[in-house]
Parts: C-alpha cells; structure tokens; sequence
C-alpha cells in the first residue's frame, strides 16, 4: 500500500544520513523502545528524522524545549510534507503568572495571563488533524503534558453540515453555543459566530475563515468559505466539520454531577480546618468557592476553572488528566501507535521532568492556606513516569545526548559526517589575561566587570576585525546579560558593528537582530545562553567563548559543545577558547570535538571531498509578516473601494466609524487594520488629487 506520508526535497540523504536512517527504521520494525540520534550541528538530523517517518509512516510528535524552536522545526517539517497536516502546539499564553501564595509575606499572587488567540487557533487546529486524519505531524512544546479536554468528549460534539440537510437557523445557534461558540454582533475572531438574516455566519476555532451557512426554508441551501479579511467568497462546500470553540467539552449532566463533588469536597476541607482551629482559611476557602460553585451554575465557567479539573473530567485522586498525548492514535490494548521525537534532548527530557515538582510544591502551599481545596493539585502536567507510559517509540535527537537518553538506549546513532563535508571547527586554546595574574571570580562579584581582563576581549577585537574585512561575521559569547550589553557598548565605541541578544530581548526582535547579522547590518554578535541550540547561522566564520574555565551551567561540557557547534557551518569556522585553566568540562568537550573533527577529515579524504559552507536562505521573518500585513490591507481596500463605487471620502469617513468602534470594544488588532487602511486609501486620494491638478495645469 502507498504510504500517506510522502517526503518531498530536492536533496538525498549523504554523508552519515543514510546510515543512521537505516539503523533508525530498523530499530522501530524490530521494537526499540529507545533510541538516540547523536547528530553534530548542521548534519541534518530534522531530514534524517522526516526520512525516518516517510518509512514507518506514523502519526509523530516531535518536542521541543522552547516555543522558537518548535516554530523553526515546524516550518522545516512542512517544506519536507507539504501535502500532509504539520501543525504547532505550544502554551497559548504570551504572558503567564500562575496564581501563588507567599507565606512568609502574607502575599497572595493572582493568577494573570495573556491568551494568544493566533496560537489557541493552532492549538484547535492540532487536536482537529489528530481525530480527522492519520497523516499528522504535531511540534509539540513541553506544553503537551498539560491538561487537555478529553478526545472523546471534544470528539462526540463534532456537528456535520450538510448541503440538503434540514436545519433551521434557531436550532443551529443553539446548538452552536452549546457548544462553547460566542455569539456576537460586530466582526468574528475565531470561536465566534453571528446571524445575519436566513443565514449564519461562523469562524471556527481552528481557523481565520468565515464559513457563510444559509439556512433558507429550514434547510442548508448553501455553504460558503470566505476570507475572513478580505470578504472574498474563496470556496462552496458541500459538506463541512464544526467542533467545540474549547478543548473542554463538559454536558449538563456531567457538569452537574462535578458541583456535587465540589460542594462535597468543600465541606470535608472546612471539617479539617476547623479542627485544626484554622479560622481564617476556613473563611477564605468558603468564600472563594462557593463563588466559584456559583459562577459555574449561572455560566458553566468560572476563573479558575481548572483547579476543578479532576471533578469534571470525572477522575480519581492523583489520576493525571488528559493531555494532547491522549488525541494521538492508539492500539486496541490502549498501547499509543505513534512515533515521539525529542528534539535536543539534553534539554527537553529535564525539562519534561521537571514540570510535576515545581507545579506540586505551588498548589500545596496554596491549598494549605485555603486558597484551594486539595483536588486542585490534580490540574497538573504528567509526572516524567506517565510521559513515559504515554509515548511510544522515542527517538532523542542532540549533538549532546543526556544522561536519561544514553542509559535507556543502545549505543547512540552518530551522524558526525555533514552531507556538505564541513568538519567541526578548529579549537584555539588562549589565555584570557595577558600581562597581571587574572583574578579570581570572588573579584568579578566584588563589582569588577568583564572589560577589566583585557586580553581575552583585545585578543577578540583583533580576530574578529580580520573576519569582518573578509565579509564573515563573528559570535562572542559571554557569561551574564550586564557582561553581554557592557562588551556590546565597548565593541560599539570602538567603531565594531555590534548588538547583544539575551532573554530580555523580546521575540521579534530578535528575529529581527539574527536576519540583520546574517543580511551583515552588523558584524559581531555578543550573547549569553542564546547563542547555543537551534540557531543555524552559517556567515559565522569565528566564536570566541569569554572566561571558559568557569565552571558552571553555561560552561559545562553540554553548553561548550554546543557552543562550539556555531562555527561548524562554515568551512572557515573556528572557535578561540579563553582559559587560563582547562576544567574538567573543558578538557571532555575539547577532546569530544576533536574526536569528531579527526572522523569528518578521514572521510572526506577517503572520499574526495571538498567541504562547503552550508548555503542557507535568509528568511527574513518579520519582512514577511509585515509583506502579508500589507498585501492584507491592499485587499481590503480594493474590495471595499468596489462596495462604495470608488467614492474614496465616502469610504475613509465610514471606515474612520468602523475604527473608532473597534477600539471602543477593545479590539485593538481590527481597528489597527482599519486604521492601516485609511492610510493606504487617504495616500489614493492624494496622488488622485495631484494627478488631477498636473492635467488641469497643462
């Protein structure tokens, strides 16, 4: 039988690719539970894996341990599966502060968070591929292991409409709003729906389109998709999908038998309060939840929803929830019937770990001062034990496998020879003090700063003016972000085009600084942690690691190597290591370079080849965004420069209306739309006007 997955790329697996394929397919027809892909920088280890699924043809999830990445391995998973269902799921929070309580300050933390309503879309459009298809790939964040609505409630509501079907308009938003739809007068976001005469106009959680249900004469005589910016009537249909606006799917009867246990459960919590002579928790807890009781009897929701998970999803104590683990195939013996990937492994797998402790330790500090009642430490993410039970073959990918992956697999799967023949870089060992003996680090926390050892930054000043006259770029990492922005001003007054990246430096503008280092806005980029995982920058010829004989989490031998593996996708990459002393971390990560280093040169001697820079387009992220922004408001005016006969005043006076609306109702994102647009048709009218006044001079 054809397989449903089908690779498509304009490359053959080389190199150690082919190899690790094999061994890699091999391992799962024969049963290996777990195995470990050890594959060095710029070796192609997301093309290994995506040749992998195209043989076992599974339904997989591919984790990652932070939202960019993820984003990164997804758009490289779609070029490789265009015709299959790639999707993203990650925390659809932009901000998140879970609600805490301090005992030592009597300090009481509301929970605030900040919904992304772009990524809940990809979240529904995930969940919908996994119970719709069978050619799914998910890129996962950690998030997976979270809480999720169970799949065969989220499944059952599922409503089918067909062209011909009976149906009229009043049982339609019944059933629409039953099922968690939000019904409105003004423009739709996704989740919503509004009725405008005979028909129905709906946006699905999963999607930014309108689908246009006319429901003349009690029956479904028409379904349109249509833009949901430009108004465009993109296709008919004849049949269409509609499934609940929220993963949690709760019926009446469900919802009432949880308030039951609630009420039940408070009732034994107020018991042991006032034995234990805790008045004031006592009060606290009855206060908060019997608001809650009566939020959810009067709206079926209330905030804080899901500190009662347990109750409604109907679970036992110390039962996990459903996750998005759940939505995946599974066998008839409940066996899962999927693939897992974790991506940098040496990250992810702690990181999976670590989520059940942290969580726990929150909730009962909260429960113990009548914030919540005990059933609340049930809303939690898989402890690393059920992850486990939860996923079936696991395949870990890191140029740096951890010690989980390496004691539960069989000897890892090395892809160290690059299908481009580049070796791993060369290793410079120099002093980071020329001249005075060096301080130790009691002198750095004393207030000294870095600026004041200048013989490892001269020393980099000097090589990295050499690469930027032979139009490379250069990457010096440091060890705090007050050391990266202090060496970035200093490179700066010394006339050396440079900019730092660290965790305060927000998403898109960081976007931003990486294409304008690889466009050569600027030379030299100076940066702290960030500089290690998942950035592929192959104009970088040179890396310089400030004070790497300091022990610790950034110059531990995972880090080093990882570090080191910026340089290997240049044929002239090479690293300059500032140490007065070799640590035990930096002896293993030199000698483990080396090691490979020694393997690329035999083979590309054996076989003739040539090394070459990897050739990587330079996609310009947040250009796109602002190119499809404007191509959006473009549409938009051309459209409604039609509707309004061309009369442009007419249509800017309206449109000025609409803005205003919107921002009074808070929806800041239509009415920047709007106001995008009255620019675009105002700059018409302008050049309308000059044209007009040029004829009637001549």
């Amino acid at each position: 039988m054809e397989g449903i997955f089908k690779l498509k790329s304009a490359y053959e697996p080389a190199g150690d690719q082919p190899q690790a394929i094999r061994m890699l397919v091999e391992g799962l027809r024969n049963g290996a539970r777990h195995q470990t892909l050890l594959g060095v920088t710029g070796s192609g280890k997301t093309f290994t894996i995506a040749n992998v699924i195209e043989a076992v043809q599974k339904p997989t999830l591919v984790i990652a341990h932070n939202k960019t990445l993820a984003a990164q391995l997804a758009a490289e998973y779609r070029e490789f599966f265009p015709d299959n269902a790639v999707h993203y799921f990650v925390s659809y929070y932009d901000y998140y502060q879970p609600e805490a309580y301090m005992p030592v300050t009597d300090t009481f933390i509301e929970k605030e968070a900040m919904v992304n309503e772009d990524i809940e879309r990809l979240r529904h459009a995930a969940t919908q591929a996994l119970l719709t298809r069978k050619d799914v790939i998910i890129v996962a964040s950690v998030s997976c292991i979270y809480g999720l609505g169970s799949p065969e409630e989220y499944e059952k509501v599922n409503m089918k409409i067909v062209r011909g079907d009976t149906l009229t308009r009043a049982a339609f938003t019944r059933q629409l709003v039953s099922m968690y739809f939000e019904r409105v007068a003004g423009d739709l976001s996704p989740g919503t729906f509004r009725a405008l005469g005979s028909g129905v106009e709906v946006m699905p959680a999963n999607e930014r389109v309108i689908y246009r249900i006319d429901l003349s004469g009690g029956t479904i005589a028409k379904i349109e998709e249509i833009d949901a910016i430009t108004r465009a009537i993109a296709h008919t249909h004849d049949s269409i999908f509609i499934f609940p606006a929220k993963h949690y799917v709760t019926p009446k009867d469900v919802q009432d038998a949880a308030v039951a246990d609630i009420e039940a459960e408070l009732k034994e919590q107020l018991t042991r309060f006032d034995a234990s002579g805790k008045i004031l928790e006592a009060e606290r807890l009855k206060r908060r939840t019997r608001q809650d009781i009566a939020m959810i009897r009067e709206f079926g929701y209330c905030n804080g929803i899901e500190n009662y998970s347990r109750h409604f999803d109907r679970r036992q104590p110390g039962e996990p929830a459903h996750t998005l683990l759940s939505y995946f195939p599974h066998l008839a013996d409940g066996a899962p019937d999927f693939l897992t990937v974790i991506d940098e492994s040496h990250v992810t797998v702690p990181q999976i770990g670590g989520m059940y402790a942290g969580d726990r330790a929150r909730k009962e500090t909260l429960i113990e001062h009548g914030f919540r009642l005990p059933s609340a430490v049930d809303n939690r993410p898989l402890k690393f034990e059920e992850f486990e039970q939860r996923v079936g073959a696991t395949i870990y990918t890191s140029a740096t496998p951890g010690k989980y992956e390496l004691e539960h697999s069989e000897k890892p799967i090395e892809q160290v020879i690059r299908p481009t023949g580049l070796v791993d870089p060369e290793i410079i060992m120099r002093p980071i003090v020329s001249g005075p003996a060096r301080s130790d680090l009691a002198d750095l926390q004393q207030g000294r700063t870095l600026l004041e050892y200048p013989g490892q930054v001269k020393d980099f000043i000097a090589e990295a003016e050499k690469v930027t006259k032979r139009g490379a770029r250069s990457m010096v990492t440091v060890l705090t972000k007050k050391m990266a922005e202090d060496l970035t001003t200093f490179l700066t007054e010394r006339q050396i085009r440079a900019r730092y990246i660290h965790s305060d430096v927000k998403t898109i503008e960081r976007i931003e600084i990486l294409t304008d280092f690889r466009k050569g806005v600027f030379d030299v980029l100076v940066g702290v942690n960030l500089l290690r995982e998942g950035l592929d920058l192959p104009e970088v010829e040179l890396v310089g690691i400030l004070d790497a004989d300091k022990e610790g989490f950034l110059r531990s031998e995972t880090s080093l190597i990882q570090t080191i593996g910026r340089a290997a996708r240049n044929v002239a990459g090479r690293v300059i290591v500032y140490a007065d002393s070799m640590t035990g971390s930096l002896q293993r990560a030199v000698d483990e370079t080396n090691r490979r280093r020694a393997i690329q040169i035999a083979y590309n001697e054996k076989h003739g080849i040539t090394p070459k820079t990897i050739a990587s387009k330079i996609k310009d992220i947040v250009g796109d965004i602002q190119k499809a922004r404007t191509r959006a408001v473009d549409n938009l005016a051309e459209t409604d420069m039609a509707a309004y006969g061309g009369d442009v005043k007419k249509l800017i006076k309206a449109k000025r209306t609409e803005m205003h609306a919107a921002a009074d109702a808070l929806d800041f994102e239509t009415a920047a739309l709007l106001r995008d647009e009255i620019a675009r048709l105002e700059t018409q009218m302008n050049e309308g006007a000059k044209k007009t006044k040029r004829k009637g001079a001549k």
